[in-house]
């Protein structure tokens, strides 16, 4: 009995942690462009402790963005830093990344 109200209690902290963070980090309005980035990005691009610009830090985004979309978007497809060629998501479009880019450098918001 005891390891079932463990179980119990574990599976409740889980849930109220992810509820936090999603609630911490906002997703793309897209449907598909939210499943993408929380299959490949979310991972790094949400830990503080993952070295990568965290979504929606344009302060963290700014030298990047300041490059031009060709250069975001050409480290993403071949890797830069720490993060793997095509950001772990291998079935992504040019355009895909495109809107990831735009999503977690805050682009899309004024």
């Amino acid at each position: 009995m005891k390891i079932k109200y463990q179980f119990l209690s574990l599976a409740v902290i889980w849930s109220i942690c992810v509820a936090m963070a999603v609630a911490a980090n906002p997703l793309p309005e897209d449907d598909y462009i939210a499943e993408l980035y929380e299959y490949s990005c979310m991972a790094c691009h949400a830990s503080e402790h993952s070295g990568a610009p965290l979504a929606g830090d344009k302060a963290a985004w700014a030298p990047r963005v300041k490059k031009g979309m060709e250069t975001l978007l050409d480290n993403t497809i071949n890797g830069v830093g720490g993060m793997p060629a095509l950001g772990s998501c291998s079935d992504c479009t040019a355009e895909d990344f495109e809107a990831l880019i735009a999503f977690m450098a805050g682009m899309n918001q004024q």
